[in-house]
């Protein structure tokens, strides 16, 4: 009998019953932990330190006067906190409009209840999905900063000795909750538009008219060229010469994280790729998982795909993928590419 054999014998003769275990897959965390890395530029406390650091401090520093109850920063003084890191101004605002979902998130409420008919504050979820204000909108900004002051004041009154890691945790507590009632089509196409938002903040300074799905620019040349969310494929650019309208680029974006469902998605991303072939497109881009898999496999799954991006370094802004993407994406547009996004 071999020592294996023994040791299962003698497990068995102790009565104790054999156990079949199946832990669940890692692939959902997988991809909520894509959303998270996105989710850091728009609306946790990175994205915020990020505005407040563009920002003039005077005028902060006046508008919180203005906005934030007394009680509630001789609290945040006394603790060591910033003002700003909890209640809402029209300068952090303006500067980063997708930081509304920061004080929504700080404050508990999610995205279905909180923006709600009832609420009135419905109007402002353009700005949080979308990372932009429209002159409509700029002069309702400060309403919704005195709105959010009480009920964020409450939770500052709330919070026995409240501290910085508070503030970076309780967002999260609904942030999480909110993904895990989303389902795999509706992580994808959280994924695809956090996807269009990085690519927004890589052409901003030459966008002249931005809708929810379509950004518009002026590149250096004095074209119009045109980045639009659509459908085989996800993401297309193109350029407008004369009066004619040529494509540039088409770009899958693929979220899913299971391994085992990899080339499954490659080989979606080659049909919508097949598609835009036929349209006329020349360069297609594909965004997909590619930590821990076998890159040649892929590329056989989507031969027509010129250009592979991994979609966590993507929705990071950081990593070697990230910099080529920026790169490649500035010269497919024409424009010069900034030194930092």
């Amino acid at each position: 009998m071999t020592s294996r054999a023994k040791k299962t014998t003698a497990a068995t003769e102790t009565g104790i019953p054999r156990l079949t275990l199946n832990p669940l897959h890692s692939a959902r965390q997988l991809r909520f932990y894509q959303l998270l890395v996105a989710g850091r530029k728009q609306w946790f406390m990175d994205a915020l330190s990020e505005a407040l650091g563009r920002l003039d401090q005077v005028t902060v520093k006046r508008q919180i006067r203005e906005y934030v109850p007394e009680d509630a920063q001789k609290i945040l003084a006394a603790a060591g906190l910033r003002d700003e890191h909890v209640f809402p101004v029209p300068a952090v605002l303006e500067e980063k409009p997708s930081l509304i979902g920061y004080y929504r998130l700080l404050l508990g409420a999610p995205q279905k209840s909180f923006y709600a008919g009832s609420t009135g504050m419905g109007r402002f979820k353009r700005l949080e999905e979308l990372g932009t204000i429209s002159e409509k909108m700029r002069p309702w900004v400060p309403a919704f900063c005195k709105a959010m002051a009480e009920p964020l004041a409450g939770l500052v009154r709330g919070i026995p000795r409240i501290t910085e890691r508070d503030l970076r945790e309780l967002p999260l507590l609904t942030f999480g909750s909110q993904l895990q009632g989303s389902n795999n089509t509706q992580i994808g196409k959280i994924a695809m538009r956090d996807v269009f938002i990085a690519v927004k903040e890589i052409v901003a300074r030459y966008v002249v008219v931005a809708t929810e799905s379509k950004l518009t620019l002026r590149n250096s040349a004095g074209r119009t060229v045109v980045i639009a969310l659509a459908h085989d494929p996800d993401v297309r650019i193109q350029e407008q010469v004369g009066d004619k309208l040529h494509h540039k680029v088409a770009i899958e974006v693929k979220g899913g994280t299971d391994v085992s469902n990899v080339h499954n998605r490659a080989g979606e991303a080659e049909k919508s790729h097949q598609k835009a072939k036929k349209f006329g497109f020349p360069e297609f881009w594909t965004i997909i998982s590619k930590r821990g898999l076998d890159l040649t496999k892929l590329q056989s799954e989507s031969p027509t795909t010129n250009r592979w991006f991994d979609v966590a370094e993507v929705l990071a802004r950081k990593g070697n993928d990230w910099d080529d993407f920026r790169q490649r994406l500035a010269g497919a547009c024409g424009i010069p590419l900034a030194d930092s996004v």
